[in-house]
C-alpha cells in the first residue's frame, strides 16, 4: 500500500516541526512538504499532489477556512484535516460545510489526528472524539450538517457587533429599533451556535469580517 502523501500548513514552526517528527514516525504516512500559511498551501498543493492537507484555522495571509475553499475549487480531489485549538460549533460548521474531511483539536491525542489523516485518505470523515463525545452531530457516517441560513440583516449587525459597536450604535446606523438589533444578534448567533461576543468575534476573524470593516 502507497504511504498517505501529508502537506502540513501552520504558521508556529515549533508545531510544524513537532507534527512532522510524530507523523513521520508513522509508516503510512510521508510528509510532502510544510507550509507557513493557507495561501501557501493552495498554491504549493497542485505540484506536490498530497492525499492530505493538514491545516491550522489561524494561519496568516490566507486562513484555513479560506485555504479549504480555495483548495476545494483548484484541487478538490485533495482531502483537508482541520488542526486547531478552537473547538467552536460554528468552526467545525464552517469548515465542514467548506469541504474539510476531519476536524482535529489540537488538544487531543496525537492518535486522534492520525484517525483523522487516514480516515480522510481513504475517502471517509473524522470528526475529534472530544467533540462527538459533547454531543455534536457531526459523527463522521451521519450527512453533513446543513449551514444555517443567516439573514443579511442578521449578518450585518453580527458584523457591526464584531467591530465593537454597541447596540444603540448599531440601531442608529441601520435605523432600527434597539430592540429590533437585539433581535437580529440574538437569531443570528443562535443559528451559528455563537454563545457570547468573544466567540462572534472569533467568527468573524475566521470569516475576514475584520479585515473587511
Amino acid at each position: 500500500m502507497n504511504a498517505i502523501r501529508v502537506l502540513l500548513a501552520e504558521d508556529h514552526e515549533t508545531v510544524r516541526d513537532g507534527l512532522k517528527l510524530l507523523l513521520q514516525s508513522q509508516s503510512d504516512i510521508e510528509i510532502v512538504g510544510e507550509v507557513p500559511n493557507g495561501r501557501a498551501a493552495v498554491e504549493r498543493a497542485n505540484a506536490l499532489k498530497p492525499h492530505v492537507i493538514v491545516l491550522d484555522l489561524s494561519m496568516p495571509e490566507m486562513n484555513g477556512l479560506a485555504a479549504t475553499r480555495a483548495l476545494k475549487e483548484t484541487t478538490p480531489q485533495v482531502a483537508i484535516v482541520a488542526l486547531t485549538r478552537h473547538d467552536d460549533e460554528a468552526y467545525v460548521r464552517e469548515l465542514l460545510g467548506a469541504g474539510a474531511s476531519g476536524y482535529v483539536l489540537k488538544q487531543s491525542s496525537f492518535s486522534e489526528l492520525l484517525r483523522a489523516i487516514r480516515a480522510a485518505a481513504s475517502g471517509g470523515r473524522y470528526l475529534d472524539s472530544s467533540l462527538a463525545a459533547r454531543g455534536r452531530e457531526y459523527h463522521t457516517r451521519r450527512r453533513l450538517p446543513t449551514k444555517p441560513v443567516v439573514t443579511d440583516r442578521e449578518s450585518h449587525v453580527l458584523r457591526l457587533m464584531a467591530v465593537g459597536h454597541s447596540n444603540k450604535e448599531i440601531a442608529d446606523q441601520l435605523a432600527i429599533s434597539v430592540k429590533t438589533v437585539e433581535v437580529h444578534k440574538a437569531n443570528g448567533m443562535r443559528k451559528l451556535g455563537l454563545r457570547g461576543r468573544i466567540d462572534v468575534v472569533r467568527y468573524a476573524v475566521l470569516n475576514g469580517w475584520l479585515s473587511d470593516a
